[in-house]
């Protein structure tokens, strides 16, 4: 993914393309940051993740935005997040992290709300990345609170 982060950073200049420049300049500090602050080289997951949060970051704040009618600055961010998605794994469907949240429930014999913990620790490893961490945590919910 660095490579590719270059590459992309070294087109964007190229051609001139200032958001893109911006946005795959931003991404790869992140993951420089990470790795300096922990030591270590990241992993393919690890630098999804980081992904994952910067998308995160915007798609949070298009709603103040859009309070601020901003629109200008909402259209910025959703440039920005169509980019950032790019070094993004296939994203799950709702009905694929509904499979996994039945797997984990009867793999961890959760059988109450209590037991979220459990389910959630089960699921982060095969959904980093790849699902909205309150997608799955509203889907885990729900089917606990109806057990």
């Amino acid at each position: 993914m660095k490579e590719e982060l270059l590459n992309d950073l070294k087109d964007a200049m190229k051609n001139r393309d200032e958001l893109k420049k911006n946005t795959v300049t931003c991404l790869r500090a992140a993951i420089l940051q990470v790795e300096k602050d922990t030591q270590k080289t990241l992993t393919e997951e690890e630098m999804s993740a980081i992904v994952a949060k910067e998308v995160k970051k915007r798609k949070e704040s298009i709603g103040d935005y859009i309070k601020g009618n901003r629109e200008d600055i909402v259209e910025q961010l959703n440039k920005e997040i169509e980019i950032l998605s790019k070094y993004l794994p296939e994203q799950l469907t709702t009905e694929e992290i509904e499979k996994l949240v039945d797997e984990a429930i009867k793999e961890t014999s959760a059988s109450s709300f209590k037991d979220m913990g459990k389910v959630m620790q089960y699921l982060r490893p095969k959904t980093s990345g790849k699902a909205d961490g309150k997608e799955v945590s509203d889907i885990v919910k729900a089917k606990l609170n109806n057990m």
